[in-house]
């Protein structure tokens, strides 16, 4: 999940284009800062962790639909969408048909708690049905947390791309120098999330990842988001640049995530 709230925090001061489309521009500057992005990453990753990895479809739906709506009142002014805000203020919270890129964006911890790719979308999918029921919706949601898995398992930038492709059907063919004049603010997954895999694609580490999604302009803090937890699973994060994200984050949101480096350490060596 550091890999998705680095990629928050660094894409956050250039959102809805306010940036100068290059990948020259200083990582941690005045304007950045945790988003709603960070907010329901960190929700989803602990409703994960709470329900483990043996619950029921409904089991995670539910338990990710109560904690994102207890997160986002936390954090009310955290950035979200219209939709999403009456979503959190809903007694009885139904999806509603959405294809925003926020599946995408909150979906990372699918991709690392999961033993099979199966899984890991199945899972992925379930988070993505809290509110964004719409195939595109539910389809940026999968083929992230399946870019992580495979990332994370030692699968090639090459085996991804034809992976990606083959399920998902995006096009990946193109560059970011392609897409790069003519890409502008666009909050859908169909338009974010080729763009955030392919600045994985072009990128040699982590930094890069990031850089090359926020030098595309847009939505920079969640294309950053879905680039970083790609990049994380692929490269690792180096530790002044994880223990920077930390200090943009306050202290309900860092033990999340110390309970996650928890968990992950446990997974590595069980």
């Amino acid at each position: 999940m550091y890999g998705a709230i680095l990629g928050d925090i660094i894409g956050s001061p250039f959102e809805f284009d306010r940036g100068d489309k290059t990948k020259e521009f200083d990582l941690f500057t005045k304007g950045c800062d945790f988003t709603d992005d960070s907010v329901m990453t960190i929700a989803v990753g602990e409703a994960l962790l709470a329900v483990g990895p043996e619950a029921t479809i409904k089991e995670i739906e539910d338990a990710v639909a109560s904690n994102m709506q207890d997160w986002g009142k936390r954090y009310p002014h955290a950035g979200y969408g219209g939709s999403f805000r009456h979503w959190l203020k809903e007694n009885k919270p139904k999806p509603y048909g959405s294809y925003g890129n926020g599946s995408a964006m909150r979906a990372s911890a699918a991709g690392w708690l999961y033993d099979s790719i199966e899984r890991t979308r199945e899972v992925a999918r379930a988070t993505a049905n809290a509110t964004h029921n719409h195939p595109e919706g539910i389809k940026g949601a999968e083929a992230t947390a399946s870019a992580i898995y495979m990332a994370r398992n030692g699968s090639s930038k090459e085996e991804i791309k034809e992976y990606i492709e083959r399920e998902f059907h995006y096009n990946l063919d193109r560059t970011l120098d392609e897409i790069r004049p003519e890409y502008h603010m666009d909050e859908t997954c169909q338009r974010t999330v080729p763009e955030a895999i392919i600045a994985f694609l072009e990128s040699k580490d982590f930094e890069d990842a990031v850089r090359n999604a926020v030098s595309l302009g847009g939505d920079t803090d969640t294309l950053g988001a879905i680039t970083g937890s790609i990049a994380e699973a692929a490269y690792g994060i180096p530790k002044e640049i994880k223990e920077k994200a930390l200090s943009y984050l306050d202290e309900p949101l860092k033990d999340v995530l110390r309970r996650w480096k928890k968990c992950m350490r446990g997974k590595n060596h069980g």
